[in-house]
C-alpha cells in the first residue's frame, strides 16, 4: 500500500514537473519569437516609409523645380528676356534703376517726380515712362493701366531686384464715408480680374507686403493725415459704373473702393519676389450720383492732391532707402 502510494506520488510529482516545463517552455520561445517577428516587421515597415517619404520628398522637389523654372528668378534664360524687356520698354539701362521704385500709371507723376528731383535721368521707352534719383535713390515707372499692364512690370522689376516697390494709384469710393482726394492703404485686393490666375491658384490672396504698408503708414502718421485700411476690388470691368448688379456685388463685399491694377500687381510681386506696397488715392465716388470721374474732375484731382500724393510716395521711398531695414521677414 506504501509502495503504491509513493509510485502514486511520484507520478504526480513527474506529471507536474512536465507540466510545468511543458507551460514555462513554449512561452519563453512564443515570446522570443513574438520579439523577432515584430521587430523584422517594424523594420520592414519603416523601411516602407522611408521609400515613401522619399518618393513624394522627390515628387515635391520635381513640383517645386517646375513652379520655379516659369519665374525669372529661377530661370537665366527668362531672366536675360525681361532685363532686355525692361530696358526696352523703359528706355533705361538695368544699372540706372534704383533699389526703391515706385510705380504709377499716370504721367503727371512722373512729371512732379522729375521736377522734385533735379538730378532725375529721365528716358521713354517703347511702351513705358522712367525716371531716376541717385540722390533719393527712387526710380518712377509709369506703366500704363490695367492689370495685363501692372502684372507684366511687376514680373519685370524683379530683375532689378528692388528693395521695395510702391504703387501709386488712383481708385473709385466703394464705401460711403470715403471722399475725393482720401488716402487708402489696402490690406488685400480681390483678384476679380483676369491675369493673377496665372501667377497663383485663386484661392490664395493678393496681399501687399505689409512691411512696406506699415513704412507708408508710418509717414503718413508723422505728418498727421488721415487715412482708411481695408479690402480693395481689382477689376478689369472697365464700365462697371452702369452694372447693377456688379455694384451690389462691391457692397456686398464690403470693399472701401474699386480699381484695376494692385490684384495683379500683388500676385505677380509675391511669385517674383519683390517687396510691393500701395498707397491709394479716391479719385471718385462713382456710387453716388454724378460721382463718376470726367475729364473736369480729373483735371480738379490731380490740380489738388495728386501733388501730395507722390510726394509722400517720394518720401516713403527714401525713407526705406535711409533705415536700411530689411522689408521681407520670410523666404519661400
Amino acid at each position: 500500500m506504501a509502495k503504491k502510494k509513493a509510485t502514486t506520488a511520484t507520478t504526480k510529482a513527474t506529471k507536474t514537473a512536465v507540466a510545468k516545463k511543458t507551460k514555462t517552455t513554449p512561452k519563453k520561445i512564443s515570446k522570443s519569437v513574438t520579439a523577432k517577428t515584430l521587430k523584422k516587421s517594424i523594420e520592414k515597415n519603416l523601411s516602407e516609409v522611408k521609400k515613401a517619404t522619399k518618393k513624394q520628398a522627390s515628387a515635391l522637389d520635381e513640383k517645386r523645380a517646375q513652379l520655379r523654372a516659369r519665374r525669372i528668378h529661377w530661370n537665366d534664360e527668362k531672366k536675360k528676356i525681361a532685363i532686355d524687356m525692361l530696358e526696352r520698354y523703359t528706355g533705361h539701362r538695368i544699372e540706372d534703376f534704383q533699389q526703391q521704385i515706385i510705380l504709377t500709371n499716370f504721367h503727371y507723376y512722373v512729371e512732379r517726380f522729375n521736377s522734385l528731383l533735379d538730378d532725375n535721368i529721365y528716358t521713354q521707352g517703347s511702351a513705358f515712362k522712367a525716371s531716376s534719383s541717385k540722390k533719393a535713390r527712387v526710380t518712377i515707372i509709369e506703366f500704363g493701366v490695367g492689370a495685363a499692364m501692372a502684372a507684366l512690370i511687376g514680373e519685370l522689376i524683379s530683375v532689378v531686384q528692388p528693395k521695395a516697390v510702391l504703387f501709386l494709384g488712383l481708385a473709385g469710393a466703394v464705401h460711403d464715408s470715403l471722399k475725393v482726394g482720401d488716402f487708402v492703404l489696402p490690406i488685400a485686393s480681390i483678384r476679380a480680374e483676369g491675369v493673377s490666375s496665372h501667377f497663383l491658384p485663386t484661392q490664395v490672396p493678393a496681399l501687399p507686403t505689409f512691411k512696406v504698408q506699415k513704412f507708408v503708414s508710418q509717414i503718413l502718421v508723422e505728418h498727421e493725415m488721415d487715412y482708411r485700411t481695408g479690402t480693395i476690388h481689382s477689376t478689369d470691368y472697365r464700365f462697371w459704373e452702369f452694372d447693377d448688379d456688379f455694384k451690389t456685388k462691391l457692397i456686398e463685399e464690403r470693399v472701401l473702393a474699386v480699381e484695376m491694377e494692385t490684384a495683379a500687381l500683388f500676385t505677380a510681386c509675391f511669385v517674383s519676389k519683390v517687396n510691393i506696397g500701395a498707397l491709394l488715392l479716391i479719385s471718385d465716388c462713382p456710387l453716388k450720383k454724378g460721382g463718376i470721374k470726367t475729364k473736369k474732375s480729373a483735371k480738379s484731382v490731380f490740380r489738388k492732391y495728386t501733388d501730395l500724393h507722390i510726394e509722400l510716395g517720394i518720401e516713403a521711398m527714401a525713407d526705406i532707402a535711409d533705415r536700411g531695414e530689411n522689408i521681407r521677414h520670410y523666404h519661400w
